[in-house]
């Protein structure tokens, strides 16, 4: 997923970001309602990007599940995609 964002700096924010999910994952980012009830997102590069995470409570997993920029109407949003894969199951269950 990362490679796909040609931006180095991009890249660079996003995984120093994602580092930062070790340490009280819960905390941070907001949780999302809706369609992508059960996950969080993370506001990343001039808070355009985001990093959409879910927490497996019982095993202290973090699951980084999409990344990509947020375009409210656009069909390449990172919303629109993380619901997408939701709907085709490759999100996995809640």
């Amino acid at each position: 997923m990362l490679q796909e964002i040609a931006n180095r700096d991009i890249q660079d924010a996003m995984r120093k970001r994602i580092r930062g999910l070790v340490t009280d994952p819960e905390k941070q980012g907001k949780p999302l309602l809706g369609p992508l009830q059960g996950f969080r997102s993370l506001r990343v590069y001039r808070e355009r990007y985001r990093i959409l995470y879910r927490v497996d409570r019982t095993e202290v997993v973090v699951f980084i599940v999409a990344l990509g920029i947020r375009k409210e109407g656009d069909r390449q949003d990172i919303y629109a995609l993380a619901q997408k894969l939701l709907r085709s199951g490759l999100l996995g269950p809640l």
